[in-house]
């Protein structure tokens, strides 16, 4: 059975993946978090994104026609794929405890 196409990237995702290396480069042995936050700070700073912008277009355009041909034939949704699906089980309730099991805890207390 075929999966659902994959959401596309988004613009800076698309930005982000082409520039990852360039910025470990630039600064060698910093952490990933840091990597991700220069990212974000050379992404704001960014004035002309429209590359970037075209591509995550593009992007869309390419994810919305494959989802329209997952659709045609067959993929999305109806009853087979409701069968697919497991029905989740009910949380089990704590079980309670019987009053003999209360005193006896009780006897324990006073022994110590």
């Amino acid at each position: 059975m075929a999966h659902k196409p994959k959401r596309p990237l988004s613009t800076y995702m698309l930005w982000f993946n082409s520039a990852r290396e360039s910025i470990k480069r630039k600064n060698p042995g910093i952490k990933v978090t840091v990597v991700a936050k220069r990212g974000g700070e050379l992404w704001r700073a960014m004035k002309d994104k429209s590359e970037w912008e075209a591509k995550a277009a593009k992007a869309k355009d390419d994810y919305d026609r494959a989802v329209k041909k997952f659709e045609a034939n067959g993929g999305g949704g109806g009853a087979a794929n409701s069968r697919a699906k497991k029905r989740a089980k009910p949380a089990k309730k704590p079980s309670k405890k019987s009053k003999k099991d209360e005193s006896d805890e009780d006897d324990d207390d006073e022994s110590e």
